[in-house]
Formats: structure tokens, sequence, C-alpha cells
């Protein structure tokens, strides 16, 4: 099936509300897209055209089961396309996203795989997301944000949530990547921020809002 740029782009942000919420709303998707409500709701109904949705007019919405695989199949573009810049290319994690939403729209499926192989097959894209395989798989891995870390409990950064190039920047300034190991050294009721520790590096602070965006594994 043949679909434009900004069908896949409905079909990559629905999915990824979905994700998060279950069933989307249409002004979930237009504050999303930065778009007019009356804009979606011509799109949900060309994409149910396409049995890519499940939609009835003034009500929640969901992906069918060929949406998801053909959104599945999107996201992997995407991530692996990240991966390639920041691994191959030597590109900033800062610096790719907006690149890799336009390279998502090359959908040669042999082009796909033979770049999955020349990477040797990553799991997770430069922020931690999970990369789907070539059957919509998508590999889970218990994590927490940093906000719920226990006090003193060493953990390693896994993913980020906000991924806006001012997010990325500023974690590069405080020397936070994924693998970095870190510990929660003290919380501040006024605003939630936290205290941090790195490894040979002197304590600092970070906002509520960094803390909640960053996702650690730990021993527990």
């Amino acid at each position: 099936m043949t679909l434009s740029k900004a069908e896949e782009d409905y079909l990559k942000s629905i999915f990824r509300l979905q994700q998060e919420t279950g069933q989307v709303n249409t002004n979930a998707v237009a504050q999303d897209l930065r778009t007019k409500p009356a804009s979606v709701t011509d799109m949900l109904k060309k994409l149910k055209q396409k049995k890519l949705l499940h939609y009835e007019p003034y009500q929640e919405f969901k992906l069918s089961a060929e949406g998801r695989k053909t959104a599945l199949g999107i996201v992997r573009r995407h991530r692996l396309w990240e991966y390639f810049l920041v691994e191959k290319l030597g590109m900033g994690w800062n610096e790719v996203h907006d690149i890799a939403e336009q390279l998502e729209h090359v959908s040669d499926q042999r082009l796909i795989e033979r770049l999955d192989t020349y990477l040797g097959f990553p799991d997770t894209d430069p922020h931690g997301d999970p990369i789907p395989d070539a059957q919509g798989r998508m590999k889970v891995q218990p994590k927490i944000s940093l906000a719920l870390l226990p006090l003193n409990m060493p953990a390693e950064v896994c993913s980020v949530g906000n991924q806006s190039s001012e997010m990325l920047e500023m974690l590069e300034h405080l020397h936070i990547r994924l693998g970095t190991r870190l510990e929660v050294k003290r919380r501040f009721d006024f605003d939630g921020s936290a205290e941090v520790k790195i490894r040979n590096k002197p304590l600092f602070v970070i906002s509520r809002t960094m803390a909640q965006n960053l996702f650690v594994v730990y021993d527990q």
C-alpha cells in the first residue's frame, strides 16, 4: 500500500499516543502534529477507508492491526536511521531527529533490511527507544524515571523521554548519556529538584522535569 508522507506522519503520531494512553482522540493528534482538529478528522476518514484505523466520528479511535503494523514499520525506519546517523556518521544525538523524520519515508524494504544488517541489528536507538525488528517486535526493558529512583541507589541511564534538542543539549552539558552511571543523593521538596552524583564528578542539581524524563535501570 502506497501512503503519502502526511498519512505516515499521522500513523506514527497515533501509534505514539496510543502507546501512552490506549485510545486516542482528535484533539490529542491535532496538538501532537500542530494542526487543526478539522484537518485531523479529514485524515482519519482517509485512514479508515484504507483499513488502517478503527474510527467513528466524535469517539476515541485506534489503529487497526494493519495500521499498527504499518506504523511500526515507520518507527523502525526512523530509529534505524537515527542509529546510523549517530553511530556511523558521528552526529550528536540532539542533531538526528529531524533528519530521520525525512529519511523514515524512504520505505524500500530491501534498503531497510540491509541497513539493519549493516548496523548489526541494534535493539535501541541513540535515545534508548526500542527498535522494532522486521516482524514488528520490540524488546521491552523494565525501567523507571530518575524521579522515582530510591536515594543512593546506583543506576544506569537507559532512555530519554523528552528528546527535544534543548533537553539533549542540556544532558550533554551535564555529561549524561545512555549508559551513564549515577545516583540520586537528595531531593528537595520545594521544587522537586534532585541532587545527582556521577562518579568522579562534582554533585549537581537537576529539575523535576529532567528527572521525570530520564529513565534508568538498577539492581533491586
